[in-house]
């Protein structure tokens, strides 16, 4: 009986997945920007860079300031 539960198992995704290969190739070039990356660099321009974004997030005053002074954030 064990015999058949391994068997089918075996077939379940999960356990492709974890065993398989990938097929195909990865894109060539960099690679693409995450959404965080994108948000640091803003930070980087309003003059925020070393901010924990986790900790800035959950306190409102400095999040609603943050987001006001990139409202009147000039681009030249």
């Amino acid at each position: 009986m064990s015999g058949a539960c391994s068997t089918m198992g075996e077939t379940r995704g999960v356990y492709r997945v974890l065993l398989g290969t990938p097929e195909g190739k990865r894109p060539l070039g960099r690679p693409s920007r995450r959404w965080e990356d994108n948000i640091k660099l803003d930070l980087q321009e309003v003059g925020c860079a070393s901010t924990n974004l986790i900790e800035m997030a959950q306190d409102r005053d400095r999040r609603r300031a943050l987001a006001n002074a990139a409202i009147n954030f000039q681009v030249p």
